[in-house]
Formats: C-alpha cells, structure tokens, sequence
C-alpha cells in the first residue's frame, strides 16, 4: 500500500492528536468550571458583602487570579507527562 493511500484512521499520529485534542478540551472546561464557580459563586453577592484579597474582591482574585494559577500548572504537567512527541514526516520518506 502506498503511504498516499493510508487513510487518517491508519496513522498513529491521529490518535495521538485526537487524545492531545481531548486533553487541550478537557483542560479549558476545567479552565471554565474555576472560572464560573468563583466569580458566580463568591461574586454573586452584594457588593457591600465583598471580601477583598490585596484590594481585589475575593471572587476576581479566585476566578482570576489563582484559576489562571492553577490552569497553566495544569497545562504544564500535561505538556511534559501526558503529550507525546510526534515526527511530522511520514514513515518511509527518505
């Protein structure tokens, strides 16, 4: 068989970037639920209620601050555990 008449499901690269693809979505719902949880959460208050963490109100220092935190540690620990290196060249060309 020829390496132009592979089809998509054949090359392993697929699976790899179909399984890298899952994680980057699985990453940003993640991303989301801090996201809405803290600012809809703590934020959905009076504002006269507001507690405030270094001048910022503690919903936006949550949301914002500690969940852009907590998702790039997590973008990082899936780049250097879980994606894999992968050759852009096909098997075979020389």
């Amino acid at each position: 068989m020829k390496q132009h008449d592979k089809t998509p499901e054949d090359d392993p690269r697929y699976r790899v970037a179909n399984r890298e693809a899952l994680l980057g979505v699985g990453l940003v719902i993640i991303n989301f639920i801090l996201w809405y949880g803290f600012a809809y959460g703590i934020g959905s208050k009076p504002v006269e209620e507001y507690s405030y963490i270094w001048g910022l109100p503690a919903w936006f220092f949550y949301s914002c601050i500690i969940g852009t935190v907590i998702i790039i540690s997590l973008v990082i620990l899936a780049v250097v555990f879980l994606f894999k290196e992968v050759a852009f060249d096909e098997e075979g060309d020389e």
